[in-house]
């Protein structure tokens, strides 16, 4: 099912998935317009859709997610709104209002708009982290959506996540001013890793500054199966096709898909490093310190950081959540996703490595400078 013709809204137009989503709407969809809305849309940004834009209308719509008015205005005359807007934070160093008011309240608001403004289909990016690892670090080995799993969320993202994806699934079904039903579904990426990630940005930082040793936070045996944007990107793209087809459309609309490829599974600590090795990058062997006293550090930082909460707020470097996620084989099938929503990842992992590790390679001089010239 095409998307010719479609007005589309891609909230985080932006970042690091809104702007290859936006990419693959242009190559592969005739749609009539798409618009970017983020908080800031970078000019490059635009300048780098030139090849592919086409006959397709690009419209920037600069403005807050937590902003009716202005969600009201982007909405009208759409019929797909893509909503991968949100805080990423998972150190907790977001005041938990910020982080709320975005993925929650900008949700809530966003999703109001549409059902005003009639929009058929919304999708939601959702993440991994809404099932867990829960703090016992308990694994779940090619997890299904059906998998029954008891978590009760620690951090402030994956519990404002999760809230926002259980009100974008609520709302399937909505009547609509103009008569017909709004649809919506939910996917659930792993880590998303690719060409504009900066959490790799960051490992690779500190491993040149650790002279060019990845430090390792994560045990070998704590597999994980991390996912390329552009495979992400792809099911998207698939997820708004089933929704606007008639057939498909009450199947897979009110339910959620987790999102993986053909990524090996492996330790993030590894994964980091596979990506790495070409360009110079070797890895600790072992943790810097036993896992329990690692734990125990974590511990005491949380301990003190909560004595000091009344006179400043300081965030830990290392939360005993942010350390079971790390450690704990926490991997899922997207084999759902194939059979209802059609989608076959398009990168293979050597594809995506590759052009992880170019994109990276392209960043190296400068991350060096910046670390030389501190």
């Amino acid at each position: 099912m095409s998307l010719s013709g479609d007005v589309c809204v891609v909230t985080g137009a932006g970042g690091f998935l809104g702007r290859r989503l936006v990419r693959l709407l242009l190559e592969e969809e005739r749609t009539a317009e798409i618009r970017l809305l983020d908080k800031e849309i970078k000019p490059q940004l635009l300048q780098s859709l030139e090849d592919c834009q086409g006959d397709t209308k690009l419209t920037v719509l600069e403005g807050d997610i937590r902003d009716g008015g202005f969600l009201k205005k982007s909405c009208r005359g759409a019929s797909i709104v893509f909503h991968i807007a949100s805080i990423i934070d998972v150190t907790d160093s977001v005041e938990y209002s910020e982080i709320y008011g975005v993925n929650v309240k900008g949700t809530k608001l966003l999703l109001e708009a549409c059902i005003e403004e009639s929009v058929s289909s919304v999708i939601y990016t959702s993440t991994i982290e809404v099932m867990g690892p829960n703090s016992k670090g308990e694994p779940i080995i090619n997890g299904t959506e059906d998998t029954v799993y008891e978590c009760a969320l620690k951090f402030a993202y994956s519990q404002t996540k999760k809230e926002a994806e259980e009100r974008t699934l609520q709302v399937h079904n909505e009547l609509l001013p103009n008569g017909s039903r709004m649809a919506t579904c939910a996917l659930r990426p792993m880590y998303i890793y690719g060409e504009g990630c900066r959490f790799l940005l960051g490992h690779m930082g500190d491993g040149i500054r650790n002279n060019n040793v990845l430090y390792r936070m994560s045990l070998p045996d704590a597999l994980v199966n991390p996912v390329y944007v552009g495979n992400v990107a792809v099911a998207h793209l698939q997820a708004a096709r089933s929704l606007k087809d008639p057939q498909k459309r009450e199947a897979v609309g009110g339910k959620f898909y987790f999102v993986s490829d053909d990524t090996p599974h492996i330790s993030y600590s590894d994964f980091n490093h596979a990506v790495m090795a070409p360009l110079g990058f070797s890895i600790q062997e072992n943790l810097m310190v036993p896992l329990r006293l690692f734990y125990l550090f974590c511990f005491i930082m949380e301990v003190l950081c909560m004595i000091l909460q009344p006179f400043v707020r300081v965030v830990p470097p290392l939360r005993r959540q942010l350390l079971t996620m790390l450690n704990t084989t926490f991997n899922f099938s997207y084999q759902s996703a194939q059979r209802e929503l059609g989608y076959t990842p398009r990168y293979t992992w050597q594809e995506a490595r590759k052009c992880t590790t170019e994109w990276l390679a392209s960043q190296l001089p400068e991350e060096r400078e910046k670390i030389r010239s501190k």
